[in-house]
């Protein structure tokens, strides 16, 4: 938080959030605008491939716009947030995102969709849901009080991973029934009453004095310096980056690698992803016990480790499909292998960033957090986008299979600045002097 933020007001009250009416009404429009943007990174990519043909390139550039405005608004998103209204900002978000989709809608039940569509049509998403995401991150605190921010964030937490599971499994069964284009009316639907719901939060900010703002490339250059001036935060920067690198590379053709490689079906796919991102769930539960039984500095290395080696299951399902084909078998195995790499992969990496972003957080004074956190996104989300396309060459070039196994060479290459930092050695994160 930038140290002109308005002052936090401390909650006079220790009853759940369950009876805090503005709460309700944030949570309730989060857990909807999550589910929309589940649906949409589900349901986009899907009709890309089944409908529109994509090759491997064009998937790399979508991917890559679904994740731009991470490496090129990251840094003054958060300074231009803390100069607004947190609430209009939301609103504003979720109903700007539900308008472009209907563009994508209508061009879709007109026959009018084209791939260029539907990139500039992410890059537009991707950019309001940045600012979203921000924004209600720092809402918090201020909506709710100290007392209840961590309950608060907790609630949010847990939300983004039902929706997570929801999303892909309620995309996967609509499919069925519907055509991509109708399952996105839906999604249209989400962000429309996530607008609404915020719109009701009667909850009134205080903007900090504008003749106290200081130049945004001052604050920016503020949030680097302090992360370059760390030895350790530096080296987790540098792996989760190199992770999201990788990770990025393969997710450019996952979708193709399962709807035409591996033959799943949408239906199949969507549950494969719901229950992958089960993990995620078991994840957030195990998290801080994990860091207990093998220590909060070892914890980071241990399970960088694992997000790369499980990543390298998901193109080990074309080796069991290619080997199953002779038995009959390789049909019912190749969504049990992916379920397994999935479901290992979001454990590994929920249990990850909630050890690496606890130490960020008590590493940083907490006049430092807001700027911090812009470069760390900056650093860490930044390679997503080129991931993106690089994966779309590599598919184009070598094939999608390969470009899968090659994302998760990078991935577990990623976890050596950890792996070979202090941290391995530790068992207990240092404590920061501002303690």
């Amino acid at each position: 938080m930038t140290s002109d933020e308005p002052q936090v007001r401390t909650a006079a009250s220790p009853r759940s959030l369950i009876h805090h009416r503005d709460f309700r009404y944030l949570w309730g429009g989060d857990a909807l605008g999550q589910l929309g943007a589940q649906l949409t990174g589900f349901v986009l990519p899907i009709f890309a491939v089944s409908h529109l043909h994509a090759t491997e390139w064009q998937m790399g550039a979508l991917n890559a716009a679904e994740t731009a405005a991470f490496l090129l608004l990251s840094l003054p998103a958060g300074a231009w947030v803390d100069r607004m209204r947190k609430r209009r900002v939301l609103v504003a978000a979720d109903l700007a995102r539900a308008v472009i989709l209907s563009v994508v809608v209508a061009a879709a039940l007109t026959g009018h969709a084209s791939m260029g569509l539907l990139i500039g049509a992410a890059v537009v998403i991707s950019t309001f849901s940045l600012f979203f995401d921000v924004a209600h991150q720092s809402y918090v605190p201020g909506l709710v009080g100290l007392d209840h921010v961590v309950e608060g964030n907790s609630k949010l937490q847990a939300t983004q991973s039902v929706a997570m599971i929801a999303g892909p499994a309620i995309g996967g069964v609509a499919l069925r029934v519907l055509s991509a284009p109708l399952v996105m009316v839906a999604t249209v639907g989400t962000y429309l009453a996530s607008a609404f719901a915020m719109a009701r939060i009667g909850h009134r900010e205080d903007l900090p004095d504008p003749a106290s703002r200081r130049p945004l490339r001052t604050e920016i250059a503020e949030g680097l310096r302090f992360v370059a001036s760390e030895p350790l935060l530096r080296r987790i920067l540098a792996c989760t980056s190199l992770s999201n690198l990788g990770g990025a590379i393969g997710n450019a053709v996952v979708v193709i690698f399962a709807l035409r490689t591996l033959d799943v079906g949408t239906a199949t796919y969507g549950v494969v992803l719901s229950a992958s991102a089960a993990g995620g769930l078991l994840g957030a539960v195990l998290a801080d016990r994990a860091a207990r039984w093998v220590g909060p500095a070892r914890i980071i290395p241990v399970s960088a480790v694992f997000t790369g080696l499980s990543y390298a299951i998901t193109p080990a399902a074309a080796i069991v499909a290619a080997t199953g084909a002779t038995t009959g078998a390789g049909a019912a195995l190749v969504p049990v292998v992916l379920v397994v790499g999935g479901f290992v992969f979001n454990l590994a990496v929920v249990v990850y960033n909630v050890a690496q972003v606890s130490f960020r957080q008590r590493l940083c004074p907490p006049a430092l957090l807001g700027r911090m956190n812009a470069s760390a996104r900056f650093i860490v989300w930044g390679p997503i986008p080129i991931g993106g396309l690089l994966g779309g060459w590599i598919g184009t070039v070598w094939g999608v299979t390969p470009a899968l196994w090659i994302g998760a060479a990078v991935m577990t290459l990623g976890a050596l600045p950890v792996l070979l930092s202090p941290l391995s050695r530790m068992t207990e994160l240092p404590v920061p002097a501002h303690d």
